[in-house]
């Protein structure tokens, strides 16, 4: 038996269907096909994620779903970074633009 990395079993579970497929079916699958334990699969889900994230073969889109890169076009995998809105960025992480908020002068000898 030749060895596939974990990156070459999700292709090949991606390849085999016709749309994108969410994380967690996805990773349920490779995990079986490799044989993992839950042990191992609580180790390797990390590492498994990451490997996705930075293999040009793949791409993440809506709704936490993975799909085959090759499948979909420029546009439809790629965000414009003018067009990301700063107002929801700040709602959804309660910055409210007063940056004073939360300071605290540092005293010479706290450092």
């Amino acid at each position: 038996m030749t060895y596939q990395s974990m990156t070459d079993v999700a292709h090949n579970v991606l390849a085999k269907r016709k749309k994108g497929v969410e994380f967690n079916k996805l990773w349920g699958e490779v995990s079986d096909t490799l044989g993992f334990d839950t042990t191992m699969q609580q180790r390797k889900i990390a590492q498994f994620y990451t490997e996705l994230m930075l293999d040009t073969r793949f791409t993440s889109l809506e709704d936490n779903k993975w799909d085959l890169r090759s499948r979909h076009s420029y546009n439809e995998t790629h965000i414009e970074i003018l067009d990301i809105d700063d107002d929801d960025f700040d709602e959804e992480f309660g910055d409210d633009g007063d940056e004073e908020d939360g300071k605290r002068d540092l005293v010479e000898d706290e450092y």
